[in-house]
């Protein structure tokens, strides 16, 4: 196949649109090579997820902060199967809502809602940014997190600014899956036979990192950082990879989305 990405192999690890990110390289041409690092799975036990909407439903909750879109989704699977999602979806169009980024912005507008009030930046900070001018003295927070990330940060915002967070984490993640691509991956890393890794989660570049360090490969882990290209879809994956000691090389400038992301890839690649 053609295409300006002709000949070269982007690792692209595994999302919740996995298919349509890794069809959007091969478009240009790309060989992908697709690492499930991370999946994205229902609660093992959702009774606190339930306890959670049942008190959004009850008219607890002034306001609300979306950090992911999937974890509006899965709140909406987890209603659904408690006999809640009509009610649900109610609750949320009563809310002030703030969200973290794009994603939970989607996520919103799949049920007729828009966000209220949107992080300049997609990052928790930028979210404790969007929150500096309000007062939310005598108000309730609902605050959505996701799985191993407790954010203090922002849950303290919130309660500076006169609130009460109420957190929920509506899924987790399933991180020994297939470990064993995992490890061929970081392999084929060090060894240059990945030309790009296009990471779209910051937990996918943990799960990297952690697969290393637990199967003895952490010097092919920093090794492959330093030979393979990086790609970060937005600020806070970026964040990870340097955390793990990796460089970006391209990112897109605003738009934190796939398909800025993948012509991101195509500019660096023109320049040489």
């Amino acid at each position: 196949m053609g295409g300006d990405l002709a000949g070269r192999r982007i690792l692209v690890p595994e999302s919740r649109d996995l298919d349509l990110f890794a069809g959007m390289l091969e478009q240009h041409g790309a060989e992908t090579v697709r690492c499930p690092l991370v999946r994205i799975l229902d609660l093992d036990d959702p009774a606190p997820a339930v306890d959670w909407l049942k008190r959004l439903v009850a008219g607890e909750f002034h306001d609300l902060i979306l950090l992911t879109g999937e974890g509006l989704r899965r709140l909406r699977t987890v209603a659904r199967a408690a006999g809640l999602e009509a009610e649900t979806v109610a609750a949320l169009g009563r809310l002030r809502i703030v969200v973290r980024g794009p994603k939970p912005v989607k996520a919103l507008r799949e049920i007729g809602l828009s966000p209220y009030r949107t992080a300049p930046a997609p990052t928790s900070e930028g979210v404790v940014a969007a929150l500096a001018d309000e007062d939310l003295s005598g108000r309730t927070v609902g605050v959505q997190l996701y799985p191993g990330n407790p954010n203090d940060l922002l849950l303290e915002a919130v309660r500076a600014r006169g609130g009460v967070p109420v957190a929920v984490t509506p899924y987790r993640y399933a991180n020994d899956s297939e470990t064993g691509a995992v490890e061929s991956a970081i392999r084929d890393m060090a060894a240059g036979r990945i030309d790009f890794v296009a990471f779209t989660a910051s937990p996918q570049v943990r799960r990297l990192q952690e697969v290393a360090e637990s199967r003895g490969l952490a010097d092919a882990f920093r090794e492959g950082l330093a030979r393979t290209r990086i790609a970060a879809v937005g600020p806070v994956v970026a964040e990870a990879v340097e955390a793990a000691g990796g460089t970006v090389a391209v990112a897109p400038e605003s738009s934190f989305h796939m398909k800025p992301l993948v012509n991101a890839i195509r500019d660096l690649l023109a320049k040489g």
